[in-house]
């Protein structure tokens, strides 16, 4: 599911106009950019839980030339599924 789809969702079972739809899908997605980017660990109980992971810095290769190249640390998102939501989806 594409982000129009999810407003679109969410527009026809809470009965929302598009754009107000659209401002609630907006306002989530940026709270969960906001609260990762300070680090901070987002768990929403029943579907999963959002956190940083941190890379240490590492050598690695071009895969086109061979060449050994230095890969510097970095911080990624990392996401967790819940017991609940594994549950769900792996039922026969």
């Amino acid at each position: 599911m594409k982000r129009s789809g999810l407003i679109h969702a969410l527009k026809e079972k809470a009965g929302l106009s598009r754009k107000d739809a659209e401002k609630v899908v907006d306002t989530f997605f940026g709270a969960l950019k906001e609260t990762l980017a300070k680090g901070d660990r987002v768990e929403i109980r029943g579907f999963g839980s959002f956190t940083i992971k941190h890379y240490k810095p590492y050598l690695g290769r071009n895969p086109k030339t061979g060449e050994q190249i230095q890969v510097t640390s970095k911080k990624l998102p990392f996401f967790k599924v819940g017991k609940e939501l594994k549950e769900s989806v792996d039922k026969p």
